[in-house]
């Protein structure tokens, strides 16, 4: 059973309970873990062939009326979240510097429905001593510097670990602390692979056979959803390095990963809404 299915049954155990109100925002909690998945993902860094490290601090920024219905519960919630992100990090042999906290903030220039995830890796004091996902702590940022700070890498590498090399070994991570990133956002398809593109609409898979896929209530739509939130031809799919959707002009427009936008890159499993409709893009190699 995946991580975020796992995460998912936990709550609904607690839905009668005090999780009750939390399910009546616009911004569901699997939702937020699935984006906790993603900042691990896009932010791993290999120090050497045994040993990737990812951030262990996290806060997640709601708009108000969100903020105000989750804020009641953020312990419990940020407990929860937390125990999710260990256990994906336990299946994806991920390590930390430090314990796993993830805080939820108050985010004014936010829509409801709408939330970020920022990252960034703390070593614990304890990491000193040289217990499990130890490093050296993070020195004092020096005047107007941030090291270690959300966005930026950490301050300093796990005690004993080799130099970061200026380039990814093969089979590392583009785009994670000390790389630059891919060129296509995404992590490079196998030598001689071949990317197959689909998305899911309420269980429902429909490949994209074809360079582009649009999406519409239009009955010439490649892609038809019956959603009276949806136009005609709401928007469309670009597959390619990297894929990405574009927003045809919609009334209601399109949310990607959480942000209202006309245009986004998308990576496998990305959610997009589109009215009241979920459409996850999947892709993968073979």
């Amino acid at each position: 059973m995946g991580v975020l299915k796992k995460f998912e049954q936990r709550l609904e155990g607690l839905v009668n309970g005090t999780f009750a109100k939390v399910f009546k925002s616009e911004v569901q909690p699997v939702e937020i873990a699935g984006a906790l998945q993603r900042e691990c993902d896009n932010n791993a860094t290999i120090w050497n062939r045994d040993r990737t490290v990812v951030p262990n601090d996290f806060i997640v920024e709601l708009s108000t009326p969100d903020f105000e219905r989750l804020s009641p519960y953020s312990g419990q919630l940020g407990d929860e979240l937390a125990g999710m992100v260990r256990d994906y990090a336990k299946q994806q042999r991920y390590t930390f510097m430090g314990p796993i906290k993830v805080h939820l903030e108050k985010a004014d220039d936010l829509d409801t429905g709408l939330y970020r995830v920022r990252s960034r890796t703390l070593a614990s004091s304890s990491s000193q001593q040289g217990g499990p996902g130890g490093g050296a702590a993070a020195p004092a940022a020096p005047q107007g510097g941030r090291p270690g700070g959300y966005g930026y890498p950490p301050a300093a590498a796990p005690s004993g670990a080799p130099p970061m090399p200026a380039a990814p070994p093969p089979g590392g991570r583009p785009g994670g602390y000390g790389y630059p990133p891919a060129a296509s956002g995404q992590r490079p398809p196998a030598a001689g692979g071949r990317t197959r593109h689909w998305i899911e609409i309420n269980g429902t898979r429909h490949q994209i056979s074809r360079s582009t896929l649009v999406m519409g209530r239009s009955t010439d739509a490649d892609v038809r959803i019956d959603d009276p939130g949806v136009s005609r031809r709401h928007c469309e799919i670009r597959t390619g390095t990297p894929s990405t959707i574009q927003d045809l002009g919609s009334t209601n427009g399109i949310v990607v990963d959480g942000q209202h936008t006309t245009r986004a890159t998308l990576r496998d499993g990305s959610r997009i809404v589109v009215g009241s409709t979920t459409i996850i893009y999947r892709q993968a190699e073979g």
